[in-house]
């Protein structure tokens, strides 16, 4: 997975996706009718009509449920956010905690209407780079807004973010380089002193500048990130689960095996027994 994106927005009929999928966004989904269901890394969430619904796309996702087709022609709205630009976002405090960790939000309902969203794709597709990065300023006033006045929780994050989060302004660069290289080698085996040589930082400091601004150790983080991954692989492929568990960073099966049941309560062949 590639750990940062490119911006884009589009417009679709609502469909089942195949498999899980991630990507380096944070993303928006808004749907003009009915419900649509979706799995976050195992967790079911239903998403509302006519709210906007936001979770970073770096967790394992996928819908697995569309409108009704008595909802009539629903049509459904996709905003993706790179990630970097998304944490570079200013005083979006807990946020930004709450989607780093994994958690899935709807906005508040007056946050944006069909009006805004269609002005806001003309704007897109226009290829005017004054008029796309209006439209970046006022998903960043959304965003701020938001975080001033609330937003209902559909998923809780799976780190227990605490603490303001002051001082991340200044040390955003150098954890948004961690993610960006944990995010794109996360298939393969590497620790602290490699995600060090990545920022060019002691690697003491590097754990402590990480902890500070995500609120979770980065061996936390990197375990919960392979087994997103591996999860994906679980039902994405036809690979064996020993193999997944290779292709997913971990270097040692009895750990791969006993931080899944640990993460989703069950071994892995259990689980896609039961998904299928």
């Amino acid at each position: 997975m590639s750990a940062f994106g490119r911006f884009g927005m589009r417009w679709f009929a609502p469909q089942i996706m195949p498999a899980p999928h991630s990507h380096g966004h944070v993303e928006f989904n808004w749907l003009t009718g009915g419900e649509l269901d979706y799995v976050f890394d195992g967790r079911k969430v239903t998403a509302p009509a006519n709210r906007l619904i936001l979770f970073w796309a770096g967790v394992s996702h996928q819908a697995i449920g569309v409108p009704d087709p008595r909802a009539g022609d629903v049509r459904q709205c996709n905003i993706y956010l790179p990630l970097d630009s998304f944490l570079y976002l200013s005083k979006l405090g807990a946020l930004t905690d709450c989607i780093m960790g994994g958690g899935v939000i709807a906005l508040p309902p007056d946050a944006v209407d069909m009006a805004t969203l269609t002005r806001w794709y003309r704007d897109y597709r226009s290829g005017n780079a004054d008029r796309t990065d209006l439209l970046k300023g006022e998903i960043g006033l959304m965003l701020r807004r938001t975080s001033l006045v609330g937003w209902e929780t559909m998923l809780p994050p799976w780190i227990d973010a605490g603490g303001s989060g002051t001082g991340r302004a200044s040390s955003l660069r150098h954890v948004t380089a961690m993610i960006r290289f944990i995010a794109e080698n996360i298939g393969e085996p590497f620790g602290v002193p490699d995600v060090a040589r990545a920022t060019g930082l002691h690697p003491n400091y590097v754990q402590t500048l990480f902890r500070r601004v995500m609120h979770v150790s980065i061996h936390r983080f990197v375990i919960r990130m392979r087994l997103i991954r591996a999860r994906e692989l679980l039902f994405s492929t036809d690979m064996s689960v020993d193999n997944i568990a290779f292709a997913s960073g971990f270097t040692s099966l009895s750990q791969f095996y006993e931080q899944f049941k640990k993460a989703y309560g069950m071994p892995p062949y259990r689980l896609k027994t039961d998904y299928l």
